[in-house]
């Protein structure tokens, strides 16, 4: 599968209402193939997934903007953008779309939306794709690779993400505001954070189109994500894969393993990428989801 210019890239977007009606920003690769609900990481945007975005990537993927994000409304009650509400938007871009069931893939946060949609919403879902996420406690997942103790780990992400909040109305002109051309993308796909990728392309737009979010919003968002508990993995009956970044910084590898060993006839893959790894190996990833819809058919 040859890398496509971005504007030659499969991208559609259309609005959605939610449940409580709430408009969020929705969109489709229109490609054909199994459809595939992409639950993405918080905040994020279609350009993280440049594999996903080719005409002959052989998946029609259907999936949305976070609430706040990327065209998506703010919801009247500010409350509502924990993942049960991620949940409802999730339900209502399926029912837009016209499809009662499909495999659901989820990245970071998106693993806990996709997996609470698997156990509460069974018939809904046809396999689960977890890429660099753990289903549910996942700032307890967090720091794995820096040697921080598994008790601290919750602790100290949560108090970052507060102060990220307090201070996010000093931040957003700051960040709104970076230069984010190709040596920006090259130095962060080479800091430690991301690692070394060819998708320089993919990662500019994505970082660009990610940081127009409000920073104290992303941090809303985040703490109200964080909350989420795990979820009962002895409820999870349909074909399963993982995919783990091995220096991933925000999603312990050995955290999604031992989700993956709770599962039954669940794969584990590991590569050496870090939290970004569908951008980093798109192939092997991509590769990997059609070996799940194979199984899947």
């Amino acid at each position: 599968m040859s890398a496509a210019p971005l504007e030659q890239l499969s991208l559609r977007f259309y609005d959605v209402t939610s449940a409580d009606g709430t408009r969020i920003k929705a969109w489709t690769n229109d490609a054909e193939g199994p459809t595939l609900l992409l639950c993405n990481g918080l905040g994020t945007n279609p350009y993280a997934w440049p594999a996903l975005l080719r005409p002959d990537c052989g998946v029609r993927v259907i999936s949305w903007n976070h609430r706040g994000v990327g065209g998506s409304d703010r919801p009247d009650d500010h409350r509502r953008v924990g993942i049960d509400a991620f949940l409802e938007d999730a339900l209502a871009v399926m029912d837009h779309a016209g499809i009662d069931a499909c495999a659901v893939a989820g990245w970071s946060i998106g693993v806990n939306t996709a997996f609470e949609l698997a156990v509460l919403h069974p018939s809904r879902v046809t396999g689960l794709f977890a890429v660099a996420g753990v289903p549910g406690g996942t700032f307890a997942s967090m720091g794995a690779p820096l040697m921080i103790p598994r008790l601290a780990r919750r602790p100290i992400s949560i108090g970052v993400t507060r102060l990220l909040r307090r201070t996010g109305k000093l931040l957003t002109p700051i960040a709104s505001n970076l230069p984010v051309g190709v040596a920006f993308a090259h130095l962060l796909s080479h800091s430690g954070f991301m690692l070394p990728t060819k998708e320089i392309p993919a990662v500019r737009r994505a970082v660009k189109e990610f940081l127009t979010t409000p920073v104290d919003w992303y941090m809303h968002l985040a703490l109200a994500a964080a909350e989420h508990p795990r979820v009962s993995l002895r409820h999870v009956k349909v074909p399963t894969a993982f995919v783990a970044g091995k220096y991933d910084l925000l999603a312990s590898s050995q955290d999604m393993a031992t989700a993956a060993e709770r599962i039954p006839d669940a794969t584990y893959v590991e590569l050496p990428g870090s939290h970004f790894v569908q951008l980093e190996h798109p192939e092997p990833v991509h590769n990997e989801l059609l070996g799940l819809l194979g199984r899947i058919a």
